[in-house]
């Protein structure tokens, strides 16, 4: 890449491992959608449905899917995918010019006289970094970012702007965290010197004896957490310490945007956590998992390896590895749409059964009476 951030078609193409036709040597300075593209873009018509949109625009050179004619699109040069999403990982990459986090230490960082700064690290204005934390070479941390005491962050980590790590986190290589997450907060986790009325109607599924009144006695949370290499967390996101052991989240995991782990849940390996989900104490999540937006998981369950929960799903019990989730309580999910469809029939089936009581009341209405014996006497 030049000093202007351009490349040129032939370099994207090669970093693509795809073919490219026409003036490979032309260079473009960003991206962008074929309806907005300059003369200057790289527009994105990996489809045929945005062939339409180059017409709009004024790009020379674009990514187009595997067998277009890029000359009949008055195109310059062309680039050919065949899977649009695992190119738009390379080519965003080759775009983003970072989050502008200035090289060294800002004057205005504190930093703990114990604390250990790995080369070439870089920490941004108003950030604190505790007692006793190690930070990798090579780490990136935004302005007003927070490390608690005995932290360790591993090498090219990148902490945006306001993010809140606790005390006791350990923290693998190439992390990624979004502005205004929180790792390391203590759980909630609480306790009443009796039985609670919540532990009451668990055990009797509603049933309530005696209501009483209850204090809270607070448990601490001495457990930390611990993430491995690759995770990423999205902003606004908070992953709760564990109350004795960590809180754990392995190597390859994204959690999206307003995630929220409660304390000592462990999620595996490569799993994906979308936007709101929400996970009681003590889950225990598998490897390659993927919830959904807004799913929710009970407490002190499992759930298997490689199991998909569509958005919205409220898993309540255990799962086996491999499951396809849905709904409310979490059904599979043939069952869930099956059952939905019955409910869709249900307006109709009511009419068909009020039109047959109809019809045999009807008929018994047209039925003789039956009389007694005559001869009797």
């Amino acid at each position: 890449m030049r000093r202007d951030g351009s490349h040129s078609v032939d370099e994207i193409a090669r970093a693509l491992g795809a073919a490219a036709e026409g003036e490979v040597a032309f260079r473009v300075t960003g991206v962008a959608e074929p309806g907005d593209a300059g003369p200057d873009d790289l527009a994105l018509a990996m489809d045929p449905k945005y062939a339409g949109g180059l017409a709009k625009g004024r790009a020379r050179a674009a990514v187009l899917w595997q067998g277009a004619d890029w000359r009949a699109l008055g195109l310059r040069a062309a680039i050919f995918v065949g899977r649009p999403r695992l190119a738009m990982a390379t080519i965003t990459r080759a775009f983003d010019a970072g989050p502008g986090i200035a090289g060294g230490i800002h004057p205005t960082v504190v930093i703990a006289a114990d604390a250990e700064i790995g080369a070439g690290a870089s920490i941004g204005p108003f950030a604190v970094i505790g007692e006793a934390v190690r930070i990798g070479p090579g780490a990136r941390i935004g302005a007003h970012v927070s490390v608690g005491v005995g932290t360790r962050i591993g090498a090219d980590a990148l902490i945006h702007p306001g993010v809140r790590i606790g005390r006791n986190v350990r923290i693998g290589d190439r992390f990624i965290c979004q502005p205004g997450a929180v790792v390391g907060a203590d759980g909630f986790s609480y306790v009443t010197p009796e039985k609670s009325g919540a532990e009451e109607v668990r055990r009797t599924l509603g049933q309530r004896d005696e209501i009483k009144a209850q204090k809270w006695l607070r448990i601490q949370s001495l457990g930390g957490v611990v993430i491995g290499d690759d995770v990423e967390i999205g902003a606004n996101a908070t992953v709760d310490s564990g109350t004795i052991r960590a809180t754990a989240i392995g190597n390859g995991t994204k959690l999206d945007n307003l995630v929220h782990l409660g304390h000592n849940v462990v999620v595996g390996e490569d799993c994906l956590l979308c936007g709101q989900t929400g996970v009681a104490g003590s889950v225990k999540i598998g490897d390659r998992v993927v919830l959904g937006g807004q799913c929710g998981v009970v407490d002190n369950i499992f759930i298997g390896d490689d199991v998909i929960a569509g958005g919205g799903t409220k898993i309540l019990s255990n799962v086996p590895a491999g499951r396809v989730l849905l709904g409310y309580p979490a059904l599979k999910m043939e069952t869930h749409v099956q059952a939905w469809k019955n409910i869709r029939r249900l307006p109709r089936l009511i009419e068909q059964v009020a039109a047959l009581r109809a019809a045999v009341t009807d008929s018994r209405q047209g039925e003789p009476k039956e009389s007694g014996d005559d001869d009797e006497g």
